[in-house]
């Protein structure tokens, strides 16, 4: 346990450390748009980190994932508190180096890569409710896309870790795709789907971060647990396509002709003769 904890420790200071640089470059470049090459660093930085974590520790890297593991009995309570406590320190000591390392004015400009909902730029940004949902939301697009397949044994078989890993960071640069472009506003950050993320440039930069910086826990912890609640809900097997009787065409045609045509189904059983079917 402790190796793994050392390890979420590790990549959460090298993930911060990188993903921070590489938005801050994006950011500050001078593309026409440079939030739209935000998502794409997502998307490969994730990926790395992910195909490299998983067969170590699981992966985590985040507080979220580790809360949905330990609801969905992936993880024990104890390995989940060390996991988020060497999280929030790994995230401290990342941010730290790029505070040691970055230009004075970009850590002022981009708040120190933080998770803000006003700027330091402008005196606007996006409401503290607003920030809420928009967290919420994406936050459980993240888990139902990515968690779904990811703590499926069987499908995450079948398709091996490198797709498992395509799929969780797909999901994740779709998520600040849509919180920085679509409901983005000036001032407000994007989504930060991780709490350790936002911890730690609040605690070494302060000002604004700390502004609303409630929405960044508590908006991942609630699509936790609504994503938990829909998740034992949703079936355990896989389902199967089997054409019978209540095929649209076939009704349509017996209701206006009585016609019915079988011949495509009379080989089948009977009881599998209803649609969709689950497999077992």
């Amino acid at each position: 346990m402790w190796r793994a904890a050392l390890t979420e420790l590790t990549a959460t200071a090298s993930l911060m450390f990188t993903l921070t640089t590489s938005i801050v470059a994006c950011l500050d470049s001078e593309e026409v748009d440079p939030k739209l090459l935000v998502p794409f660093a997502v998307f490969i930085i994730a990926f790395l980190f992910l195909l490299v974590t998983v067969p170590l520790s699981g992966g985590h890297m985040s507080p979220v994932f580790t809360f949905i593991g330990a609801l969905k009995g992936v993880v024990t309570l104890t390995r989940a508190l060390i996991y988020v406590l060497a999280q929030c320190i790994g995230s401290i000591i990342g941010f730290f180096i790029l505070k040691c390392v970055i230009d004075p004015k970009l850590a002022y400009t981009y708040s120190l890569g933080g998770c803000a909902i006003d700027g330091q730029r402008v005196s606007f940004g996006i409401k503290a409710q607003n920030a809420l949902l928009v967290e919420f939301a994406c936050t459980f697009v993240v888990l139902f896309v990515g968690v779904t397949l990811a703590f499926d044994k069987k499908r995450s078989r079948e398709l091996g870790l490198p797709m498992v890993c395509l799929v969780v960071a797909g999901a994740m640069a779709l998520a600040v795709f849509v919180s920085i472009t679509v409901t983005g506003q000036p001032g407000y950050a994007g989504v930060g789907l991780n709490p350790a993320r936002c911890l730690g440039p609040a605690l070494l930069h302060g000002g604004s971060l700390w502004h609303g910086h409630w929405v960044f826990w508590l908006g991942p912890f609630l699509a936790c647990m609504l994503y938990y609640v829909v998740s034992i809900n949703l079936p355990k097997e896989d389902l199967v396509w089997v054409e019978g009787e209540h095929d649209v065409l076939n009704l349509a045609l017996a209701s206006c002709f009585n016609v019915y045509d079988t011949s495509f189904s009379k080989d089948l059983p009977q009881e599998r003769s209803a649609g969709f079917q689950l497999q077992v």
